[in-house]
């Protein structure tokens, strides 16, 4: 009896899944923008001299005619700076700005964005992390869907190149988390705050709007501060949409697994609120649903039990769909019970870390 309960809740979760992503649009094929207004496309940049050449090109290529590029160096160590100068000489579109100190109470990303923004003259922003590569009509296409649904700002997760084994884990319940957890519905729909997320590579923002928000400056001392300025914009009882950009953009977010762990690190139990109470839950129900069909599994072939089989068969669907709608290695699939562990490892590590007061390290800087 309670063996079928198991495979009813899980049925019912991989419903739910596909239902729910019905209400998260794609970018168009054939984007129309109206009014070609003028878009500031905002880079900032610590430490990012693995990704200035593909960022560069991507930018040159693209074809929305109205554009201006503004890159800031956020005191980066390496050779960042060498290697922006040589690929943006000669192109008029480009502007790079030197990151200031940190002022106490920022964190980076964010005050970075703050400095570019200052710079821009755009009617739209659109900020964009340093390790993205994106088809040419992607800023049109991002433009245009907002225009279509009336929206204030859009932001997309992009498609993630994998290479480490915990970048294989961890990157892909991005996604996953996004289309089971997060009611599209509300979230693209409804003025609702707390339905909502965002991804800071990819977030484009109608000026005005930004403004009266308050911008970056909203969200200073924010670790998911993507999701919280999306948040902001809703408060403000604006139209906030999520995308599925993973035709057009991709991201190579991480080359090492001591930077996914790291970068998971920080956002992790952030993003939750850091709450212990949500974090347990969270443990109790992917322990529960998404580890557990694989011992399970195991268990079905000592005992010749075909059904015992079921549990990791609908879980592995569930993945499954996710990773072909956002364009990820589908074989990818069959590791969702080590990918809800590894997910629940770094959470509760994340907590470990704030309960007793240690910081989270990125790109040579610690924050609380």
């Amino acid at each position: 009896m309670l063996i079928w309960i198991f495979i009813l809740c899980l049925t019912a979760f991989l419903i739910w899944t596909i239902f729910n992503s019905l209400f998260m649009p794609p970018l168009p094929k054939n984007p129309a923008v109206s009014g070609d207004p003028l878009l500031s496309v905002l880079v900032p940049m610590r430490n990012e001299e693995r990704n200035v050449k593909p960022l560069v090109a991507s930018l040159k290529h693209s074809t929305y005619p109205n554009i201006e590029f503004i890159i800031l160096n956020d005191q980066s160590t390496d050779r960042t700076q060498q290697l922006l100068e040589a690929a943006t000489s000669g192109d008029s579109r480009f502007t790079l700005l030197q990151g200031v100190e940190l002022p106490a109470g920022w964190v980076g990303k964010v005050h970075a964005c703050h400095q570019l923004q200052k710079a821009a003259a755009g009617e739209l922003l659109m900020f964009v992390d340093a390790d993205i590569n994106f088809k040419p009509e992607a800023f049109e296409q991002s433009i245009a869907l907002m225009q279509q649904k009336k929206a204030k700002s859009l932001s997309g997760f992009p498609a993630f190149e994998v290479a480490p084994f915990l970048s294989k884990l961890l990157v892909p319940m991005q996604h996953f988390v996004v289309f089971f957890h997060l009611p599209l519905g509300l979230a693209n729909y409804a003025s609702f705050p707390a339905a909502t997320a965002a991804h800071g590579a990819w977030m484009l923002f109608d000026r005005r709007t930004y403004d009266e928000i308050g911008g970056h400056r909203s969200v200073q001392n924010s670790l998911v501060e993507d999701v919280h300025i999306s948040r902001e914009i809703k408060k403000g009882g604006h139209r906030m949409l999520l995308a599925n950009i993973t035709e057009s953009v991709s991201s190579k977010m991480y080359d090492t697994n001591k930077e996914v762990w790291e970068g998971f690190l920080k956002n992790s139990y952030t993003g939750i609120g850091r709450s212990p109470v949500m974090a347990i839950l969270l443990t109790l129900f992917y322990v529960s649903f998404y580890s557990f069909p694989l011992v399970l599994a195991v268990i079905g072939i000592f005992m010749l039990e075909p059904l015992f089989f079921l549990p990791y068969v609908l879980v592995f669907l569930q993945q499954l769909y996710v990773m072909i709608r956002t364009r990820q290695n589908p074989l990818l699939a069959f590791l969702v019970p080590l990918q809800a562990g590894a997910m629940i490892a770094v959470l509760l590590h994340a907590m470990q870390k704030s309960r007793s007061k240690q910081s989270y390290s990125w790109k040579g800087r610690n924050y609380l």
